[in-house]
């Protein structure tokens, strides 16, 4: 006698059913974290390399100062490098010309700390007409802070320069360290040492300086106070 074929009871439908959603469920959810878990590792990288790049020009600008006094908009001279705790403008070398155009190589340029991003700005000209500007760009966001110091011939650590016995526009400090803080990378310091020797072309009206620096002490190691 042939054996009747007997399909799924209801009751069996039901359970493969709930079986099968709770399966897609968990499927669901593992591809959904691997793809939150892909984007978080792409921000962060993408994050770090913000960071890393910020901090390479940072420091290229920094090993390239020029002991080149400057005038400003009324024509008042200004010392080759100018700072505060969070504000920084100097000259330097290494202005790129593709083109080589009939111009210096020489460039003025800042960095700033404002509404938690780093700015850097550039000067079209080094001895500024009325009006110049610095055209700024957004260097890195996201900062909590931009700390820098500055280390003199005497081994003092200052919040500004020019020091108030300078008696040279061209007087640069002895190093200059930076911190930028960050909210999810930390902080990142870098300890920059002058250039001991470097070319000092004063502006054609006479900005120049005189006086003789003291003997250097040696550098200390970042963080020293």
């Amino acid at each position: 006698m042939k054996r009747i074929a007997r399909g799924f009871s209801l009751m069996e439908l039901l359970v493969a059913l709930v079986i099968f959603s709770a399966m897609s469920a968990l499927a669901y959810g593992a591809l959904s974290g691997v793809a939150r878990t892909r984007a978080e590792l792409t921000r962060q990288q993408d994050d770090f390399a913000q960071l890393t790049r910020a901090v390479s020009i940072f420091e290229r600008d920094l090993r390239q100062v020029a002991a080149r006094p400057i005038r400003d908009n009324y024509g008042v001279p200004k010392p080759a490098l100018i700072g505060t705790v969070d504000h920084i403008e100097f000259t330097r070398l290494g202005f790129a010309n593709p083109q080589a155009e009939a111009r210096s190589n020489l460039e003025r340029v800042l960095y700033e700390f404002d509404d938690k991003k780093i700015k850097r700005g550039t000067f079209a000209v080094l001895d500024r007409a009325p009006g110049s500007t610095p055209q700024l760009i957004d260097l890195r966001s996201n900062v909590k802070s931009l700390q820098l110091r500055y280390l003199d011939n005497k081994g003092r650590w200052l919040d500004s320069w020019p020091t108030q016995d300078s008696t040279a526009l061209q007087d640069l400090p002895r190093a200059i360290e930076f911190r930028i803080g960050t909210n999810e990378m930390g902080e990142i310091s870098r300890l920059i040492e002058m250039p001991t020797s470097m070319p000092t072309s004063a502006p054609s009206s006479g900005v120049n300086g005189g006086g003789s620096s003291p003997t250097p002490v040696p550098l200390p190691v970042v963080g020293g106070k």
